[in-house]
This record gives C-alpha cells, sequence and structure tokens, in this order.
C-alpha cells in the first residue's frame, strides 16, 4: 500500500524550511503510522490563558477536544469506553473530569 501512494503520501504537504515528516525515508512505516498506528491529538483547547499572560494559577475550568486515530482492527465503542475510563480513573488531585464521547468511528485503511 505504501508502494502505491509513494512519496505523494507526504510530498503533497507543505512544510517549514528545514523540515520534514517523520518517516519520509521509510515509507512502509510512514503509511503504517498514518493507518495501523493510533495517534492521539488535541485539536482545540478552550479556558487556557495566552502565552504572553499565563501563569502557575488555579483555573475554574479547562476543556480539550481529543482526537483518537484507531487502527482498522480496533472496535471504536470499546476503544472509547477504554478511553473515558482511563480520563476518569484516578484523576490527579480529585479534579472531576467529564468526558462527552459519541463520535467513536472505524480506522481505515486502503483496500488494494
Amino acid at each position: 500500500m505504501a508502494n502505491l501512494s509513494g512519496a505523494e503520501m507526504h510530498s503533497k504537504y507543505d512544510y517549514h524550511e528545514g523540515c520534514k515528516p517523520m518517516d519520509s525515508d521509510n515509507l512502509p512505516e510512514m503509511y503504517l503510522n498514518n493507518t495501523w498506528r493510533p495517534n492521539l491529538s488535541i485539536t482545540g483547547a478552550s479556558g487556557l490563558p495566552d502565552c504572553s499572560v499565563a501563569g502557575n494559577v488555579v483555573r475554574a475550568s479547562t476543556s480539550v477536544k481529543l482526537s483518537l486515530r484507531l487502527p482498522p482492527s480496533a472496535k471504536p465503542t470499546e476503544t472509547e469506553a477504554k478511553l473515558i475510563e482511563i480520563l476518569t480513573t484516578n484523576v490527579p488531585y480529585n479534579a472531576k473530569v467529564t468526558v462527552k464521547g459519541g463520535h467513536a468511528g472505524q480506522g481505515w485503511c486502503m483496500k488494494d
């Protein structure tokens, strides 16, 4: 599958000068990282102060939106339940954690 995609798997994107994508010299590894291996990203946040005024203070609340890419073989509903369990169990300082899920979807793999 990596050979079918070829270098276009990464060459179609613009990068900052001097930067390059991870594993661009190993297309099979890059393909696996982009399809079969999980990846957790923070895609949004609120309640955080701007860096110019940030300090060591307690905030009333902070929210983050997470996106977890699943391998095609993972079961989305079970994975979502496990992630919620991890995020809400043994929370440091007894902080209150609320999770709003419901957007679980199957991982993807290009068909040959």
